[in-house]
């Protein structure tokens, strides 16, 4: 999927879980993050099979800090009754009754989810490329 330079990666869910990378991670958190606040918060819909995925480690920490920042933006705008609002056409049918603040539970555990996985991958290269030649 994406429609840039780079594409992204999505399958069958196999066994074993294969495994994924930095930039898998990132640009998953950035387009997830996009999608909900075109969903949620007024900004541009997003479609992961278009999306343009970012191709350099800085350019997708610049993305992933705009797409939080306007999250973040998006959560303090609902108030009490827009985070008890019903999902309804939003999510999945499955989802619909439940109340917006799931929506923000779900996505702050995606960011930290693959945000430590962010980090302990970087701490594992950081470690094995000392011991290398």
């Amino acid at each position: 999927w994406g429609s840039g330079e780079l594409t992204f990666d999505y399958g069958p869910d196999t066994e074993p879980t294969p495994m994924t990378t930095i930039a898998w991670r990132l640009g998953h958190l950035i387009e997830s993050f996009a999608d909900t606040n075109g969903v949620y918060f007024g900004g541009p819909r997003v479609d992961a099979q278009i999306f343009d995925y970012p191709g350099t480690a800085a350019s997708a920490l610049a993305r992933l800090d705009q797409v939080y920042a306007d999250f973040a933006v998006g959560v303090r705008s609902l108030g009490d009754a827009g985070l008890a609002e019903p999902q309804g056409h939003r999510s999945p049918p499955s989802f619909a009754h439940a109340p917006v603040a799931r929506v923000v539970l779900y996505m702050s555990v995606e960011a930290f989810h693959h945000g430590a996985e962010v980090c302990l991958l970087r701490e594992l290269y950081a470690k094995s490329s000392r011991r290398l030649p």
